[in-house]
C-alpha cells in the first residue's frame, strides 16, 4: 500500500471483454480491489473505463500504443506519477507486425517508497511456432533496459504475458540460464523463487475459459510472470511472496495473473 516498505506488483492478461463479460468484470473487480496491487501491468485491455472499473481510485492509468482494430493492447496502472514512459516496437522479423501492441516493450519510471523503479511490461509474440521471434524479442528488449537504465541504480521490475514457458530460450534468457544474440542477463523469477518447481500454470485447461477457447488442445504452461533484475549478487529487491491470482472458480480471464510482494534488501 502507498507509503509502507512493501511493493505489491500484479501482472494479468484479462482477455479484453470476451466471454461473459458482465460476470467475469465483477470477479475482476472484486479480486483487484481486495488485493490492492501498488503496480499493474494488464494485457488485453480496452482503452476506454474498462480498466479503472476494475481497479478502483487512487491509480494513475496508462493505456499503451498499438491498439488493434477493437482498441485491444495492454495498460499499465500505479499508486504513484508514471514519468518518462517509453514504448519500444520489437518488430524484429517480416512475421512480427511493426505497430501491433504484441511484440512492444513498455518501460516507465515510478518513484516508489522502495527506491526508483523502471517498470517493463513485455509482450512478444504468442503464436507457439515464434520463439525465434521471442528469442529475438527479448534480446532487443533487455538493450532496451540497460539503454534505458544508462549506469544508473534503479530497480528493474519485469512483467507481462510472455507466452514462453520457463524451459524456452527466450525465459532462459532472462532468468540468466543461456546468452542469446552475445548478451546475458539475469532477472529472478518471483515464481520460482516462492515456489521452485511448483509448475504454476497460468494458461491451462482447468479454467474453463481455456478449454472452451481457440486452443481446446492446450495441455497447459506457465506463461505469466513477474521478474526482478539481479546485479552481480542476486535481485535488487526481496521477493517475500508471489501467487497466482484469478485462478479458482469463478474465473474472471482465461488466463490467471501473478502477484509479487517485492521489500528492500
Amino acid at each position: 500500500m502507498p507509503g509502507s516498505d512493501r511493493l505489491r506488483v500484479a501482472t494479468m492478461n484479462i482477455w479484453c471483454r470476451h466471454g461473459d463479460w458482465d460476470a467475469r468484470r465483477g470477479v475482476l473487480a472484486e479480486g483487484f480491489r481486495a488485493l490492492a496491487p501498488d503496480l499493474v501491468t494488464l494485457q488485453e485491455t480496452i482503452d476506454d473505463d474498462q480498466v479503472p472499473g476494475l481497479l478502483g481510485d487512487g491509480y494513475e492509468i496508462v493505456h499503451l500504443g498499438g491498439r488493434s482494430p477493437d482498441r485491444a493492447g495492454a495498460s499499465i496502472a500505479s499508486r504513484w506519477p508514471i514519468e518518462d514512459l517509453a514504448e519500444i516496437g520489437l518488430a524484429v522479423t517480416p512475421r512480427v507486425e511493426p505497430d501491433s501492441w504484441i511484440g512492444r516493450l513498455a518501460l516507465a519510471e515510478i518513484a516508489t517508497p522502495v527506491g526508483r523503479v523502471l517498470l517493463a511490461n513485455h509482450k512478444p509474440n504468442w503464436q507457439l511456432p515464434y520463439e525465434h521471434e521471442r528469442e529475438l524479442q527479448a534480446v532487443a528488449a533487455a538493450r532496451a533496459i540497460e539503454e534505458r537504465l544508462g549506469g544508473r541504480d534503479l530497480h528493474v521490475v519485469l512483467t507481462g504475458d510472455f507466452d514462453a514457458t520457463p524451459d524456452a530460450a527466450s525465459i532462459r534468457f532472462w532468468r540468466g540460464r543461456q546468452s542469446l544474440g552475445g548478451l546475458s542477463v539475469c532477472y529472478r523469477d518471483t515464481w520460482e523463487h516462492a515456489h521452485g518447481g511448483e509448475p504454476g500454470h497460468t494458461f491451462t485447461p482447468e479454467n474453463p475459459l481455456v478449454a472452451g477457447g481457440e486452443m481446446p488442445l492446450e495441455r497447459g504452461r506457465r506463461i505469466d510472470y513477474v521478474m526482478v533484475r539481479c546485479g552481480a549478487h542476486g535481485p535488487s529487491l526481496d521477493i517475500t511472496r508471489c501467487e497466482r491470482i484469478f485462478d479458482r472458480p469463478p474465473f474472471g480471464s482465461d488466463h490467471y495473473g501473478v502477484v509479487a510482494d517485492l521489500s528492500p534488501l
